[in-house]
């Protein structure tokens, strides 16, 4: 089982040693009811954002319902620039003082984005954070952040503990690769069952997935990404041009030339 550390308390040595032998961290409680309430409203605010919703928008990303193959949008990717209060908790003291105690040195906001996974949408299939650019950072960690409850049935992350000590399993060839078939004992997998207000923490080599959402209601996760300062100090703009240009150059491998940010 994942490492938990209470709501306000530091982060132990025990916790410290758990969290780098598994890869993953959970901390309940950090945020309170009332923040994640407001949270939600703000989610049902950005869903109703039809002006960004768009297929050629590179914020957006879209999934296909499990049983009837119908589009869903399910991100925004980045969220902070369009939502202060998403922005706030990306920001907030008490998640940057949990991932900084992790790195033993300040933590930097490297990336955040907003996934809904409604009713019906698919999941991501096995990978690792990590992808072979030049300048990607090897400290990158993700805090993802419940807003709703998050569960097996409703497509809760499920990680699997001590692979990120074998680093990328992947070719370092700039791609984007899911890991290979049969690198990981997928009966070692743990589901991080979240309660609203609950952060999984876990490093960019930890493999990881999500099965498609078969309840009736949302799982909404807030995923705020971080690198060490030593790693290449505050790098959310240059990643954001990077990821861009990438992702135009994707679209365009499939004849997909009409892509903006906005």
């Amino acid at each position: 089982m994942p490492a938990v550390a209470e709501r306000t308390a530091p982060l132990t040595a025990a916790q410290r040693a758990a969290y780098d032998r598994d890869g993953f961290l959970v901390v309940r409680g950090l945020f309170a009811p009332l923040e994640m309430a407001v949270a939600a409203l703000e989610c049902e605010r950005l869903y109703g954002r039809d002006d960004l919703k768009h297929t050629n928008n590179i914020r957006c990303r879209w999934k296909d319902h499990a049983a009837t193959g119908e589009c869903l949008f399910e991100c925004f990717d980045p969220v902070a620039d369009i939502s202060p209060v998403m922005g706030q908790l990306a920001r907030d003291p008490r998640l940057v003082e949990v991932v900084s105690a992790l790195y033993d040195e300040p933590a930097r906001l490297f990336k955040d984005k907003l996934i809904f996974k409604p009713p019906g949408a698919t999941g991501y299939d096995l990978h690792q954070d990590y992808i072979g650019w030049k300048d990607f950072p090897k400290t990158f960690v993700t805090a993802a952040v419940a807003i709703d409850p998050c569960a097996k049935g409703n497509g809760a992350t499920e990680v699997f503990p001590g692979c990120h000590r074998r680093g990328y399993l992947s070719p370092e060839d700039g791609d984007y690769h899911n890991v290979p078939a049969g690198a990981v004992d997928e009966g070692t997998g743990v589901v991080l069952e979240l309660e609203p207000g609950d952060v999984a923490i876990f490093g960019c080599f930890v493999p990881h997935r999500s099965d498609a959402n078969r309840s009736d209601g949302w799982r909404r996760l807030l995923y705020l990404s971080y690198n060490a300062d030593s790693d290449g100090g505050d790098r959310r703009d240059a990643h954001y041009a990077e990821f861009h240009a990438w992702l135009k150059l994707k679209y365009a491998e499939y004849g997909k030339h009409e892509t903006y940010f906005r």
